[in-house]
């Protein structure tokens, strides 16, 4: 499977980790001497069921590498058209390519292992999206105090997780509600009414379970989707705040050393 790492975000002076970056991407943050993206892409090149890697958001120039034939292509003015633009680049690549593997850059945390994981346990279904969701204890016991931010649904909380695996089709289905979504980038309530406020408050009323969830949410956008419980906290462990980046800095520290 290919695939395709989002890592074009560039925090702004507003935002927490901005006096880390100082106007960089924040996929080239430091974590023990190598960009975090860097990480990323090694976890991808070792992983068995990784063939070629689409990197958006850096060049050549920014010095990362990968030991699979990687791609680089230039950030987009939105995460969705960064995702477009990915899963079409994979079908020039590989016009055979069904599904493509979607991974952002701040999850530094993964392994070779767990990317491998998340392919076979995918491939084992037949929807448009597997969405990866990570149980509230899984993450609080791998990664104490890291103020990740759950979802109540009936009988557990959540985190998202930012290794998913979607259908290379859906690049060229429902361009109408994309086309929405993009316009919308800048204001969250219009997003969530074209994805559906129902079930937005069902779930923070905590009545829905987590497959009616994604039924619900893949349903407005024209998708089949399912929801895959991964037992992996590194999946969901992005960095978006300075303690985090620290807690990973500790932590891949420690992994380094064994």
């Amino acid at each position: 499977m290919d695939a395709v790492i989002t890592a074009g975000g560039i925090p702004q002076p507003d935002e927490l980790l901005y006096p880390f970056t100082q106007g960089k991407p924040k996929a080239l943050l430091d974590i023990c001497g190598k960009p975090m993206v860097q990480w990323v892409l090694d976890a991808l090149g070792g992983a068995r069921r990784v063939e070629d890697v689409v990197l958006i958001g850096l060049s050549e120039e920014s010095g990362v590498t990968c030991s699979k034939p990687l791609t680089y292509l230039p950030n987009k003015t939105s995460m969705i058209e960064n995702l477009l633009a990915g899963i079409n680049k994979v079908l020039e690549i590989n016009p055979s390519a069904t599904r493509a593997l979607l991974v952002s850059s701040d999850i530094p945390g993964i392994s070779s292992e767990m990317v491998d994981w998340e392919v076979e346990t995918t491939l084992q279904t037949d929807v448009d999206l597997c969405y990866n969701v990570v149980k509230r204890e899984v993450m609080e016991a791998r990664y104490p105090g890291s103020k990740r931010t759950y979802t109540r649904l009936k009988g557990m909380q959540v985190c998202g997780g930012d290794m998913n695996v979607v259908r290379t089709s859906v690049a060229s289905m429902n361009t109408d509600i994309w086309e929405k979504l993009i316009a919308s980038r800048k204001n969250p309530l219009k997003q969530a009414s074209i994805i559906g406020f129902d079930t937005l408050l069902l779930a923070l009323l905590g009545v829905i379970s987590l497959d009616q969830t994604v039924k619900k949410a893949t349903a407005r956008l024209h998708m089949s989707g399912k929801a895959v419980i991964c037992p992996f906290a590194e999946v969901g462990m992005d960095v978006d705040k300075p303690l985090q980046l620290e807690l990973m800095r500790v932590d891949l520290a420690s992994r380094e050393t064994h």
